[in-house]
């Protein structure tokens, strides 16, 4: 039987939404530029892609959706009554349906337009019958609109119900309303139900955890169940009855002695006579909530012979308890946890698996050599020991807890008897670096490191370490004395280098320096009148201003005119210039026609050889990245071949 995780059942999404993810992703997913110049059938297969697309994604999106929501025939009966109660069954099954019909209405639509598409003849034909077979698709999803709706809205229930697992150890919590079962619930597990005191405060099923030897259990807490007939129960309360219906566990239902839950204590035993046919075969503990309160043996006689026909049954167990004062709360637990336990062992004896385990398992029991008899024999040392220490117990870390109580701090090295008193709390990593201090920790280092130090001293006082003074030869004191010129030289040298480094700074260019008229018409008149030059007639004279001008920054006809014979008019060097700048490129730099012969072959031999033998692209070759790379175009399925796919 399948286990349904509902919290993965992915968002089920509108028609509208439906329609435009889907339609959206066909432009997005699929060639988008058709010319009428192409080929019929290149057209025809442009179109019978965009129909296929579609249909596939359509066909896949709505197997998701009918695949991810539960079919009731595969889950657990009690998740499959549970969701008759909340959503109908049928309404659910009748939209899962509605879903599948128009899945396969939308295949056979699309199997319809492909057959049609071969008899477009021209390219505005095959548009039109592309656009009826994506209209018909969106048609059939629009009328969808309403069980989409209704899927998202189970799936979104489904998602916030608890994740109830059917086949673990299960203890369910029932009763009328507000007799303590959210409270009861919150004491033994770690779930935070919410306790008010007024009645349907619990509205829905919640699930708690608590471990009891070392097993994990699962704690109900169901909604209160009110005493009238089963059709007219509301769905809080059919939550509840499911839930004891079908899952396999131990029942603890709750009754209120005190009355002030608002029911009578005889209500309260009627209702659960009245259920009790869901309990059959289910281990069953009945309690009395609200002890603080009143006690049993303090009701009335009347009320006392209501609760003397529960405990007189023998498949039921009465016990009493208070969430309030928490007195009883544990032992209601460990006896529905142990009623539990040997519950689910009587079933697995009873069940086939049981002989074939049984088969496997030899109990030895060893048979007696004589009829003497042998008890158990306690030694006289452990004996003696008992009567030394008498009956004091050690005193254990959780009874020194509870007397600190928040200055309590957990300290193991007081237990480490071996290690001096002073030396317990010395901190020493155990591994370091990956290795075990312990492994490099010699007992005997201190020994060993006194009778070194005496070694020391006895090879100090024989003066070992004594070094002898080594006179030096004449060509010794020679070559010291040049050793010495050659490192001050080396000394200087490295000034001298980093001196002249530190000095080579960048140089300011000339057009940032402030400028300075070197030039006038007053120093030229002086300067000429100096050298003997009359400048008495240049009165009248223009001697005009011109901007320096730098030579990149002349022009191309300008630069040339300066290189040609001046003797040539200007018209000429003007004409030279342009047919200089209209040469083809293959001839710039060029010194005459047997070179530039040479130098065209062997471009040709280069260009020739990538493009022939490689079947590379050359210099004149059109290029336009694919929009779609080869390999998703090639070999595509026709109409009809359906064998490889």
């Amino acid at each position: 039987m399948a286990l349904y995780n509902f919290k993965k059942i992915a968002v089920v999404p509108s028609s509208k939404d439906f329609i435009d993810i889907i339609l959206s992703k066909t432009q997005r997913k699929t060639p988008t530029v058709i010319h009428k110049q192409y080929k019929i059938t290149r057209i025809r297969n442009f179109y019978l892609r965009k129909i296929k697309f579609t249909q596939q994604n359509f066909h896949d999106r709505l197997t998701q959706i009918l695949t991810e929501f539960p079919k009731l025939d595969d889950v657990h009966p009690f998740y499959a009554d549970l969701m008759n109660v909340l959503y109908d069954k049928d309404h659910y099954k009748l939209a899962l349906g509605q879903i599948n019909t128009a899945k396969h209405l939308i295949d056979n639509v699309a199997k319809d337009y492909v057959r049609l598409m071969k008899y477009g003849d021209s390219l505005y034909r095959c548009k039109q019958l592309k656009r009826a077979a994506l209209g018909r698709m969106a048609t059939i999803m629009k009328r969808q609109a309403s069980n989409l709706t209704y899927l998202e809205q189970v799936r979104q229930h489904l998602a916030r119900l608890p994740s109830i697992d059917p086949y673990t150890r299960t203890m369910i919590v029932c009763g009328f309303p507000n007799v303590g079962k959210s409270s009861f619930m919150n004491k033994v597990t770690r779930a935070d139900v919410e306790v008010q005191p007024y009645a349907f405060t619990t509205k829905s099923l919640y699930v708690g955890h608590m471990d009891y030897k070392y097993l994990r259990w699962q704690v109900i807490d169901t909604p209160g169940i009110l005493d009238h007939p089963l059709e007219e129960r509301n769905v809080i309360e059919m939550q509840a009855v499911t839930a004891l219906a079908h899952l396999r566990a131990c029942v603890l239902y709750f009754i209120d002695p005190s009355e002030q839950c608002g029911h009578m204590l005889e209500e309260q035993v009627k209702l659960f006579e009245s259920i009790k046919p869901l309990f059959t075969n289910k281990p069953l503990i009945v309690v009395a909530n609200k002890s603080d309160i009143v006690q049993i043996d303090d009701l009335p006689p009347e009320k006392q012979s209501i609760v003397q026909r529960l405990k007189d049954s023998d498949e039921i167990t009465m016990m009493e308890m208070s969430t309030i004062t928490d007195s009883g709360v544990m032992e209601v637990k460990q006896e529905a946890c142990e009623k539990l336990l040997s519950f689910r062992v009587d079933q697995k004896m009873r069940s086939k698996k049981v002989d074939g385990l049984l088969n496997r398992v030899h109990v030895a029991v060893p048979k007696p050599r004589d009829d003497k008899s042998r008890p158990p024999c306690i030694p006289d040392s452990v004996l003696e020991k008992r009567q030394t220490t008498g009956s004091r117990k050690r005193k254990l870390e959780r009874d020194i807890e509870l007397e600190e109580g928040d200055d309590y701090v957990l300290d193991l090295k007081k237990t480490y008897v071996e290690i001096p008193e002073e030396e317990r709390h010395d901190i020493i990593p155990e591994i370091w670096e990956g290795h075990n201090i312990a492994d490099y920790i010699d007992p005997e280092i201190f020994d060993k490191l006194e009778a070194l130090e005496r070694e020391e001293d006895l090879q100090e006082q024989a003066g070992m370490y004594v070094i002898p003074k080594i006179e030096l030869t004449e060509t010794m004191r020679e070559i010291k004395a040049l050793a010495l010129q050659i490192r001050n030289k080396k000394a200087i040298i490295k000034d001298e280098a980093r001196v002249n480094k530190q000095s080579r700074k960048p140089v300011m260019p000339r057009t940032a320096r402030p400028k300075i008229r070197a030039r006038s018409v007053s120093k030229l008149k002086s300067d000429m009148e100096e050298l003997g030059v009359d400048m008495s007639g240049s009165k009248d004279a223009h001697f005009t201003k011109t901007k320096g001008r730098n030579k990149s920054m002349e022009p191309v006809g300008k630069r040339m005119k300066m290189d040609v014979d001046k003797n040539q008019s200007t018209s000429l060097a003007t004409r030279n210039v342009g047919a200089l700048m209209k040469r083809p490129r293959n001839e710039l730099g060029v010194k005459d026609p047997a070179m530039r012969k040479k130098l065209a072959k062997i471009a040709h031999r280069a260009i020739s050889k990538k493009v022939k033998k490689y079947g590379l692209k050359g210099e004149a070759d059109r290029f336009i990245g694919n929009k779609m790379p080869k390999h998703l175009f090639t070999g595509k399925r026709g109409i009809g071949k359906t064998d490889r796919r």
